[in-house]
């Protein structure tokens, strides 16, 4: 499945003249670690199916779906027998969509979606897969133009059924304004990651006090404030270190870290490898 591999980066071989790739897997082959721009969504229809996302293991049943984020490195095991859609997209195009980066943010690294968890956005999501992979493989046209509004659908129910801004404990005039709020701040960090940005700040500029606004965050986020923000830098610092002319040194100042140790910690963390194996790992 996995087609074009330098290092552990995967280039996406897309269907012709779409930014869509979509495969009916049934093959019993394990995929080592790799990573890849595109967003990928995993569904098992037959039988189950394994994943490592940044040292985070998902076991997928039949029917269960997993979504990738860009950019994360991850691993895929498969059953001696079984079946699975294996659906990757260009997800640049949506991110002009704030509310969509900011659940996909929300999400990182992996985000699995059972029957037990979330069983109304569960079904729902199964049929949009389903209907993806009709729309995918059928002569139509606009397919394309289709799939993406199915997979604009599909964020739209995990950022109404699924996403952590349901835990606003407030009333529904309220939950509305935070989401607005927090949705704001969110792009705003994501667009000013390297810089340092404080707790104290950010809360200034949500309205909110410092502790009052980081009890909202993790709400709307699922993570610390601090956490949402090395997230951010950290995936701007994977693509400086795909540049072969800067050290990791650069990549960490470039990304708004203040020691090359504090980098290399994080990064870790992060992503499971440090900055130096990942740079390695990419090259020929």
């Amino acid at each position: 499945m996995i087609e074009i591999l330098n290092g552990i980066q995967e280039t996406v071989n897309f269907k012709e003249d779409t930014n869509l790739r979509l495969y009916n897997n049934d093959e019993a082959e394990n995929y080592p670690k790799h990573w890849h721009a595109p967003l990928e969504i995993i569904m098992p229809t037959q039988s189950s199916y394994w994943a490592v996302c940044s040292n985070i293991s998902y076991e997928l049943r039949e029917g269960d779906i997993l979504i990738i984020n860009p950019g994360v490195i991850h691993s895929l095991e498969a059953p001696p027998i079984g079946k699975r859609f294996i659906f990757q997209a260009d997800y640049s195009i949506l991110r002009r969509i704030k509310e969509l980066e900011t659940t996909l943010s929300t999400i990182a690294p992996a985000f699995l979606i059972t029957p037990e968890d979330a069983p109304k956005a569960h079904e729902h999501i199964q049929k949009l897969m389903y209907a993806i992979a009709d729309e995918y493989f059928s002569d139509a046209p606009m397919s394309e133009a289709s799939v993406y509004a199915k997979l604009i659908e599909i964020f739209v129910c995990i950022g109404r059924e699924c996403s952590p801004t349901r835990s606003f404990s407030v009333n529904t005039s309220k939950s509305k304004e935070y989401t607005e709020k927090f949705t704001f701040i969110c792009e705003y960090i994501n667009e000013h990651c390297t810089e340092n940005i404080s707790l104290d700040e950010a809360a200034r500029i949500a309205g909110f006090s410092k502790y009052h606004f980081s009890r909202l965050f993790k709400c709307y986020t699922n993570v610390s404030y601090y956490k949402y923000v090395n997230q951010k830098r950290i995936a701007y610092a994977e693509n400086l270190l795909i540049d072969p002319t800067l050290s990791v040194t650069e990549v960490a100042l470039q990304s708004g870290f203040d020691s090359l140790s504090s980098f290399i910690r994080m990064f870790k963390i992060i992503k499971g490898v440090t900055p130096t194996e990942f740079k390695s790992m990419y090259d020929p």
